[in-house]
């Protein structure tokens, strides 16, 4: 049987096969196939025609169904995925869910219950930070609004600063992504990496679940942040060079995901924003951050797209319209509006 004929019999079969070629767990294996599953036997007709009204309604039922806003935005964020890669092998024309999406992550982060901290209670917070690690981790995250796996997949080069000689200040021969090259002081977020994947020799113990890669702004203070951070960085033991690396037990390895919630959640309980059997909206964690970059941003730029732009929230022509006009636009109206914490 050619390749072309098992898509065409059973596209979720073919995508689930490669799911499992490359390495992921059977748990989310399973999940994806539940899905997906169900979402085909809703729709009428093959899957290659579904439209974006065929993923609406099927997230409609899950509303109806009573699951939780933050399930319902994986399960259509593995309908995204799906839809994505089948674009992306050419058995598929178009992603009917990248629109859907767009909208269910404006309305999961927008939660009138959450905390509301302003901006100088956030700058106070960050100056109670001292470790130069610690510091650059929440900074980091406030700054760009990217999420904790997208975080610790950072390398090092995927930043540039002003400072010619980062290679000497992070006592490394690192060459930054081309990509980076006249872009001023950026971090690139890449959509690749996965958890269990090996890249730059390394493998890796988060996901990155953004639909296209970022080159995100780096402003001053988040670079003498970050330049702080990397003249004591300890030697790395990963050929990968990761820019944020363990400074207790795990000395030099790539920070983890349950790394960064430690860190934020430490500081969070000690600021009062942090106790045990709390929920979601009362407790500071790392997605808070997310959630804090998106809202003041947005007020203050009043542009969506730039912001769904930075959170790697859009795809296709969208996201090609920033990437074309990042230079002019986007890094711009980002140092002009982006809050200072320092």
């Amino acid at each position: 049987m050619s390749e072309q004929v098992a898509v065409e019999d059973d596209p979720i079969g073919y995508f689930l096969d490669d799911m499992e070629y490359l390495g992921k767990a059977e748990r989310t294996y399973q999940a994806y196939a539940r899905v997906l599953r169900a979402f085909e036997q809703d729709i009428d007709g093959p899957l290659a025609n579904a439209s974006h009204r065929d993923c609406m309604a099927f997230v409609h039922r899950l509303r109806r169904e009573q699951h939780a806003s933050s399930t319902i935005a994986t399960y259509a964020s593995y309908l995204h995925r799906f839809f994505a890669y089948m674009v992306q092998v050419g058995a598929f024309e178009a992603n009917p869910m990248a629109l859907v999406l767009a909208e269910i992550d404006e309305s999961v982060d927008t939660n009138p219950s959450r905390r509301d901290i302003d901006v100088e209670e956030m700058r106070e917070f960050v100056r109670s930070v001292r470790h130069p690690l610690e510091q650059a981790v929440i900074m980091t995250l406030l700054k760009t609004g990217m999420r904790v796996g997208e975080l610790c997949n950072l390398d090092l080069r995927d930043l540039t600063t002003q400072t010619r000689a980062l290679s000497q200040v992070a006592r490394a021969d690192v060459e930054p992504r081309a990509v980076l090259y006249g872009r001023g002081p950026s971090l690139y977020v890449d959509s690749m990496p996965d958890r269990g994947v090996e890249l730059g020799g390394e493998r890796r113990t988060a996901s990155n679940k953004r639909r296209r890669a970022t080159v995100v702004p780096v402003d001053a203070e988040l670079e003498t942040v970050l330049l702080r951070w990397l003249r004591i960085r300890p030697d790395v033991r990963s050929p990968a060079d990761p820019l944020f690396t363990s400074t207790s037990g795990a000395w030099g390895t790539r920070l983890s995901p349950d790394m960064v919630h430690h860190i934020v959640e430490q500081h969070a309980r000690s600021a009062g924003w942090h106790r045990a059997g709390a929920s979601a909206a009362e407790n500071v964690t790392p997605h808070y951050f997310r959630h804090f970059f998106t809202t003041h941003l947005r007020d203050r730029t009043g542009d969506r797209g730039i912001v769904k732009y930075l959170r790697g929230d859009v795809g296709g022509d969208i996201i090609d319209t920033y990437t074309h006009n990042w230079g002019d636009r986007v890094r711009e109206t980002y140092l002009k509006h982006i809050y200072q914490l320092l």
